[in-house]
């Protein structure tokens, strides 16, 4: 592909679903939005998301084997973009978002999400300047019947109802 800004152009084009993915690494609490996030398998259940490989939250999957993803509804843009924006700090990132233990990683979920997961790391395979990251899914649990999906298109986030 000869032309960088075209292909970006061009995917903006197709929706995807936005989540926040957490873990604990050395103490602290960390999440990064994602909107490169699938499901890979129903039997056994499987989840996938990429991260850019010289990004904190890439460094804490060497360490760390169980995550949490909060699939974001579509009222959460705020804290879509919060845990999206370059520089904020890593300790108490997640001190403005309401949140509560997962119940089985060493994660949070994010509180009003449409749905949760709780993963064990299964394989991490390079591809470009991401990683994808399949996980075992541990837990899945869904958000209230009426919770609409949080989605990037064109380069916004847009509620789906």
């Amino acid at each position: 592909m000869n032309d960088p800004d075209a292909f970006r152009s061009a995917v903006g084009r197709l929706p995807a679903g936005v989540a926040v993915i957490t873990l604990r690494w050395r103490g602290t609490l960390h999440a990064m939005t994602a909107s490169a996030i699938a499901s890979v398998s129903l039997e056994p259940p499987m989840l996938l998301f990429c991260v850019h490989t010289d990004a904190r939250f890439r460094d804490a999957l060497d360490d760390v084997d169980t995550w949490s993803v909060s699939v974001l509804a579509d009222d959460q843009a705020p804290v879509a973009d919060w845990l999206a924006s370059p520089g904020r700090p890593a300790v108490d990132q997640l001190a403005r978002v309401p949140h509560r233990p997962a119940p089985v990683a060493d994660a949070v979920w994010l509180d009003g999400a449409a749905a949760w997961f709780d993963c064990r790391t299964d394989s991490v395979h390079r591809a470009g300047d991401h990683d994808v990251v399949v996980g075992s899914v541990l837990v899945a649990e869904q958000g209230a019947a009426g919770a609409g999906g949080l989605v990037h298109l064109r380069g916004r986030l847009n509620g789906v109802r």
